[in-house]
């Protein structure tokens, strides 16, 4: 006998034919509760997650996410038969948090159905060639002139690495040109110095310029080609994931009002997150406990403690937060003018920026170290090309040089780089997490043990114009491919019904008075 059950208020279903289990239902419905799902058996199995997708970011365009709502969780009333399969259920923790956050999907709006412009062109250049051959020489010309639309078509529907061949082919042909012009390897020259105020960096960095601040004693790093002057700080923070939940979106929302203050200035050109994680040997914790342990207290107490550090002393990390604030040097040019003009005024106008964002941490609950000087700048700049070289010197005191804290020899390739002491990959995260999540949903990846990473997350504040716009254009694209769908009687799907729902809900948030934000987000793993 197959027996189906629906709870509509709980948006809650079981169903015994297919042996799943669904908790607060799917993105479709109204009620988003958590998303989990499980398969009924005798024992408990793990729910399982939806990971972020990561992709190579030379295989892929500038990603967009916004985010566009922030859910309650609040518990439905189980009925008694729904209850008595309890124990074939886990739980998980965005599930019991009250605070859930959810982004908007990355749109997925095309020319003509979804596709891109350079896909509906190779369509059509496909088509053209089979019909002209067609009507001049019958199956006779289509076979012969086979190799060119078979391989029109084979480049717009056939996916490299997640996307199309024909939207890959760009990335692809600039990355052998510059293969081929030798522009992908870097050696140091030491008999051709640098200029003076010049970063050691290769590629588009080596035209990064940088001053240091008398009156915030900040190293300012100026980009001629953006037109920005950006500064650094070094940022400590509590352990976000012991906090109790009100506590955790009181500072979740401080670090929103944070970015919503940068937002509206209107200078600010973009806010960049960098969490990096060293791999540690713990000689730091152990001779600490060397030299301040009390040798006449607890031994059992002693005795956890030293096979604690034996254990995982070994495979501690080193954190680092660092929060680079851009100013927009175009956007601020009247401020400028009214400081000084020159990089005078720009520095005073960024260190205005700095005082801001300084009161904005502080509401948040982040302890601000420091905002980086020459010698901090160039120890990060020497640990991520050369990490070997930068522990050795640690606390030497050498190599804090900015003119010579770049690599020293440097080979690009198509999936890594090659660096002083080590190969890093960049993944690109290219959809952020869809259901309901709470705020910490990247703790996992961020305290994964025995890995050498760093998280960056980017985001650029878009104006109330250019985000109407945005938001104008989205609507636009999404009706205009809904009549085109009905006229050639094209199922709708409900993915596209939900993009359209974010979007409503991000305009409905810009004017309620809400700051618009673009997010990028890029893991570095060396």
């Amino acid at each position: 006998r197959r027996r189906r059950w629906r709870i509509r208020g709980g948006g809650s279903s079981c169903g015994s034919r297919g042996g799943r289990c669904h908790i607060g239902g799917g993105p479709e419905e109204s009620g988003r509760r958590g998303g989990q799902q499980c398969r009924p058996s005798s024992a408990a199995t793990p729910a399982n997650i939806t990971a972020t997708n990561l992709a190579s970011p030379t295989l892929a365009p500038q990603p967009k996410a916004h985010v566009s709502a922030a859910a309650t969780l609040h518990h439905p009333p189980v009925t008694p038969h729904l209850s008595q399969r309890a124990e074939a259920m886990t739980d998980t923790a965005a599930a019991t948090s009250r605070h859930l956050v959810r982004f908007g999907r990355r749109t997925s709006r095309g020319l003509l159905l979804g596709f891109s412009g350079a896909r509906v062109a190779c369509i059509a250049a496909a088509a053209a060639v089979f019909i002209a051959s067609m009507v001049i020489a019958g199956i006779v010309g289509a076979a012969v002139t086979a190799p060119a639309w078979a391989t029109l078509l084979v480049a717009a529907f056939v996916p490299w690495a997640g996307r199309p061949i024909i939207e890959t082919a760009p990335t692809a042909v600039h990355y052998l040109v510059r293969r081929t012009q030798q522009q992908t390897t870097f050696t140091v020259r030491p008999g051709q110095p640098r200029p003076a105020g010049t970063l050691a960096l290769p590629g588009d960095a080596a035209a990064l310029r940088w001053l240091s601040d008398i009156s915030t004693g900040a190293v300012m790093v100026h980009d001629p080609h953006e037109q920005t002057l950006t500064a650094v700080a070094h940022v400590s923070h509590p352990a976000y994931v012991l906090l109790s939940p009100d506590e955790q979106s009181r500072r979740v929302q401080g670090w929103g009002r944070a970015l919503a203050g940068l937002a509206a200035s209107g200078t600010c050109a973009r806010v960049q997150i960098l969490e990096s994680a060293q791999p540690d040997s713990g000689r730091g914790i152990i001779d600490w406990w060397q030299e301040h342990r009390e040798p006449h207290g607890a031994q059992w107490a002693v005795q956890q403690y030293e096979t604690l550090m034996e254990t995982k002393a070994p495979a501690a990390c080193t954190h680092r937060t660092l929060i680079a604030l851009s100013l927009d040097l175009k956007r601020a040019s009247k401020a400028i003018r009214d400081a000084g003009r020159g990089m005078t005024g720009s520095a005073a106008v960024l260190a205005q920026d700095m005082a801001a964002f300084e009161a904005g941490l502080l509401a948040a609950e982040l302890k601000l170290i420091s905002w980086l000087g020459p010698c901090e700048l160039a120890d990060v700049l020497r640990g991520a090309y050369d990490a070997g070289g930068a522990a050795r010197l640690e606390g030497t005191g050498l190599g804090q040089d900015l003119a010579t804290a770049g690599p020293v020899a440097l080979e690009e390739h198509w999936d890594h780089l090659r660096h002083d002491s080590g190969f890093s990959a960049v993944l690109w995260v290219s959809e952020w997490p869809r259901i309901d999540v709470p705020p910490h949903f990247l703790h996992a990846l961020t305290f994964a043990p025995g890995v050498r990473k760093t998280i960056s997350i980017t985001a650029t504040p878009l104006s109330t114009a250019a985000a109407m716009r945005d938001i104008r254009k989205a609507k636009v694209e999404y009706l205009t491919d809904a009549a085109q769908k009905t006229r050639l009687g094209v199922i709708a799907d409900l993915a596209d019904a939900q993009e359209l729902a974010d979007v409503m809900t991000r305009e409905q948030a810009l004017i309620s008075g809400h700051a618009d934000l673009r997010f990028t987000g890029l893991i570095a793993v060396t």
